[in-house]
């Protein structure tokens, strides 16, 4: 398969449906940018570390790196995205079966980020493939479960993993910083915030970015004909391109979400703020380097949580928490049940 840039023009040019696939993409990853990267600047933000445009520029420049740099070191989140599903032997009927998911994870994304409301676009993602795969394949036959099963784990880990990692780390610093001077350590956690927040939006971009590479890089596949990608190497501007999507759509914002998640939630301190963006770039750099996809947005709102419960579960916003939650809850089935009647009705129109 040729997987040049100027091949990947020519495509374009010569397929209505690879463009449409490619136009969804990226504008899939650039609705990532806008609605799931403004996690990573919240607490920087809602503690006054940075202002929101400042913030929100840094975290476009550091999630287009995170792409880059996470992709060319290990892929194989992109990898496992890419070979979750199976949409059959029909390589025509495959690219519509993507466009319909890729769909329903804009619809929905979009819907969601109207009411401030913090999505998981992998979770999305991995509910609009799904359910695409289960129309084409008219059964549960085209999903491999081998693949599914990391994407629990990835659940699991994100929620655990973050909470508990955010209660120790916020626990220690308290311990730590708990006889020294406030003004001195509220001056250190103001330049130690700026720092977790740009971790945060690099590991967003390593995490999401692949994600939506690993889309991409199937489309691209179904294009040429072919049914998978395995034993395929991502190409440098496939990495460019998808970075550069993501940086534009963060620097748009998402004051809304920012808002949700760093105060009504928890309302935080600077040294707390800086607890949670530590205790979240460790789990998702673990996860990254595992081939785990997990969520940022699990991963970070969990471990604002457990800074929260440090002094007491009372600190915690139980009302945000519960509408988030079941927010992700029913990506699942949402996207999953858009994505599958899009897929049919694509089908039989194309």
């Amino acid at each position: 398969m040729d997987i040049s840039f100027s091949a990947f023009i020519e495509g374009i040019a010569s397929s209505p449906i690879l463009c449409i696939t490619v136009l969804l993409t990226l504008g899939v990853i650039f609705v990532n940018g806008w609605t799931d990267a403004p996690n990573a600047i919240a607490t920087c933000v809602t503690t006054r570390c940075m202002d929101v445009r400042n913030a929100i520029l840094m975290s476009a420049a550091f999630n287009f790196f995170g792409v880059l740099v996470m992709t060319q070191i290990n892929s194989s989140v992109a990898s496992t995205i890419s070979n979750m599903v199976d949409f059959g032997g029909n390589a025509h009927e495959a690219l519509i079966a993507l466009c319909a998911a890729l769909l329903s994870i804009v619809v929905y994304s979009v819907g969601a980020s109207y009411f401030g409301i913090p999505t998981s676009e992998s979770h999305s993602l991995i509910a609009g493939l799904t359910g695409a795969a289960i129309a084409i394949q008219n059964g549960t036959a085209g999903i491999n479960m081998a693949e599914w099963a990391k994407v629990i784990y990835g659940l699991v880990l994100s929620l655990v993993l973050g909470f508990v990692s955010g209660w120790v780390i916020c626990k220690i610093v308290a311990v730590i910083c708990g006889s020294m001077n406030r003004r001195k350590t509220n001056c250190f956690f103001s330049g130690a915030q700026v720092f977790g927040a740009a971790a945060m939006s690099f590991m967003h971009g390593a995490q999401d970015g692949q994600k939506f590479i690993g889309v991409l890089f199937l489309g691209l596949a179904f294009s040429n004909g072919q049914e998978d990608v395995s034993g395929i190497t991502i190409p440098v501007w496939l990495m460019l391109l998808c970075s550069v999507i993501m940086a534009a759509g963060t620097s748009v914002g998402g004051e809304k979400i920012i808002k949700s998640v760093g105060m009504d939630m928890v309302k935080l301190k600077k040294y707390q703020g800086f607890s949670a963006d530590l205790a979240a770039t460790a789990c998702l750099l673990i996860s990254s380097l595992f081939g785990i996809p997990v969520s940022t947005t699990h991963t970070k709102t969990s471990a604002i949580m457990g800074v929260g419960a440090v002094k007491r579960l009372s600190a915690i916003n139980l009302g945000v928490v519960k509408e988030m939650v079941l927010t992700w809850i029913f990506t699942f089935p949402g996207c999953g049940l858009i994505s599958f009647a899009m897929a049919k009705l694509f089908i039989a129109i194309f």
